[in-house]
């Protein structure tokens, strides 16, 4: 299995639509045998300007996603999309969108970034993600040949709920978190943010990231990392604002063997512990 991490992006036409994505890494993906493909949040585009987000957001049946369920299907790969600007109920909204395809080319499943990202970094910029954003409110899990797949975005991994309830309810093996953390964010919290959601849940994180300066308002952490149920980091990019692929392989008797050693699905306290009087 494979894993992308995008920085400085070719543009390729296929289809007569411009894709943003360093397509000769797709490539390098497909000839070294992948199966699942994952990309970082806006994996196809990073605006400039405020409201150019909006101005090029899409439907999933639009060309940019039917381009890439071509890409998937003529290379026999999952993707897993990580951030796609879909198209929103109105003009003035979109979804931030986690997007699964088999390899097939059809779309098995979307997940919508449920946490915005409204804040105002200490030592960065201020951002208002819900300003332009629909939040999701639906959990999504997806079973492939790679295990059960929890979908999240970027975010959402500073809510540890969520992963609880991919995990201890949906049964999730694999927890696929897309990103463009900030600079300031990713240095300071993003290593350990990922390790604890592996290690609390017992489950393999992917976390590909975006990664470098986008434009002059604009750059990611990057450190794309593959972390296995014990915590254990398992791929990483020697550079992690470097364009690359790193490696690993889902390994289901250890996520067998952690969870049986350390049983923590059943010490868990179920919902109404919490839930009674005090």
């Amino acid at each position: 299995m494979l894993f992308l991490i995008n920085t400085d992006i070719d543009e390729v036409l296929i289809s007569g639509t411009i894709f943003a994505i360093s397509y000769p890494l797709f490539q390098e993906a497909a000839s070294a045998g992948a199966k699942l493909l994952c990309f970082p949040e806006n994996f196809s585009f990073v605006g400039d300007l405020e409201g150019e987000s909006l101005k090029i957001a899409e439907p999933l049946d639009g060309p940019i996603m039917r381009g890439y369920c071509s890409l998937a299907r003529e290379s026999s790969i999952w993707l897993s999309l990580g951030g796609f600007q879909e198209k929103g109920s109105d003009d003035a909204h979109l979804r931030n969108t986690h997007v699964l395809i088999d390899d097939n080319g059809n779309i098995r499943s979307t997940y919508s970034k449920m946490h915005l990202f409204d804040v105002d970094v200490p030592g960065g910029a201020v951002y208002k993600e819900s300003s332009f954003t629909e939040a999701g409110k639906d959990i999504v899990v997806a079973d492939s040949p790679f295990g059960r797949l929890g979908l999240t975005v970027c975010y959402d991994l500073r809510f540890p709920e969520l992963y609880q309830q991919l995990r201890f309810n949906h049964d999730a093996q694999v927890l696929l978190v897309p990103a463009a953390f900030t600079t300031v964010t990713g240095q300071a919290h993003w290593e350990i943010l990922l390790r604890a959601r592996a290690i609390e849940t017992q489950c393999y994180v992917i976390a590909a990231a975006q990664a470098g300066k986008h434009n002059e308002e604009r750059k990611s952490y990057g450190d794309t990392l593959i972390i296995d149920p014990w915590g254990t980091i398992v791929g990483r990019l020697s550079d992690r604002t470097s364009t690359g692929i790193t490696v690993a392989d889902i390994d289901f008797s250890l996520i067998d063997s952690v969870r049986a050693k350390m049983p923590v699905s059943k010490h868990r306290k179920p919902a109404e512990f919490w839930n009674r009087s005090v």
